[in-house]
């Protein structure tokens, strides 16, 4: 299972440290201490809560922070014989992308992981993170 740490769930979700801290101390992301006291978050409760917030707009949906290369969360992972759809949030934005299964099996993507989505016209190719600091348990 991976694990984030705050600093590391914050980036993710394209907030601070702080904001994210509040989010878990309001109740509304939830999080455990780890043995040194360092609160994690499972990555499949920050995909749960990022794909809620994608749902919820703010003042940032009118502008766009559009790279090349967007690392996010995956949120959905859909896999049929052949092919697969995953769905990655990256701050604000959300990307999807239809690829092989093969692929998806060989990247080991699967909701909660961090992955980067490279934009290239309108074809998203998805990397798995190899600098990922999740944690896997």
């Amino acid at each position: 299972m991976t694990t984030f740490r705050i600093g590391e769930a914050a980036e993710l979700m394209g907030v601070s440290s702080d904001t994210l801290r509040r989010w878990v101390d309001a109740g509304r992301l939830a999080a455990v201490r780890d043995e040194h006291g360092h609160r994690l978050i499972e990555g499949v409760e920050l995909a749960a809560f990022a794909r809620a917030q994608a749902a919820e707009p703010d003042e940032r949906s009118d502008t766009s922070s559009a790279r090349n290369r967007l690392r996010g969360i995956v949120t959905a992972v859909v896999k049929d014989t052949v092919m697969a759809q995953v769905d990655i949030q990256a701050g604000p934005f959300r990307l999807v992308s239809l690829m092989s299964r093969e692929a998806v099996d060989e990247l080991e993507l699967q909701v909660g992981s961090v992955a980067v989505a490279v934009v290239k016209s309108t074809t998203v190719v998805v990397e798995r993170s190899g600098a990922s600091r999740g944690r896997h348990g």
